[in-house]
């Protein structure tokens, strides 16, 4: 049974909606979102090249990547067409006091 730490974010403010933050944490990036239906994490890189999802633009449930277009459903990690053919890794969030947490395994 995997065991999950988690981990402070930020704020819930500090991400607007329909917005992306990333997160770092021993070395691996995520990516933080806030959409019309709450927040959401994944990994932080784009799964066609290495660029930064946070860098990327996010419209309602969808990121884009800002390299090559290739958009990912933000809630599934689901790829969603051409360049993007391999999914992204989601992690569990969840908010607390005002805060956004994510979902790690324990080490």
């Amino acid at each position: 049974m995997n065991v999950l730490q988690w981990h402070p974010v930020c704020a819930c403010d500090d991400i607007d909606e329909e917005d992306v933050r990333e997160f770092e944490h021993e070395g691996k990036v995520y990516a933080v979102y806030h959409t019309p239906t709450g927040f959401y994490a994944t990994a932080g890189f784009c799964t066609h090249e290495t660029a930064r999802l946070a860098d990327g633009f996010v419209f309602g449930e969808i990121i884009e990547c800002p390299m090559h277009m290739g958009r990912f459903d933000i809630p599934s990690g689901k790829a969603q067409g051409a360049p993007v053919c391999v999914h992204l890794v989601t992690h569990p969030v969840k908010t607390e006091g005002g805060r956004i947490f994510i979902g790690l395994e324990a080490a």
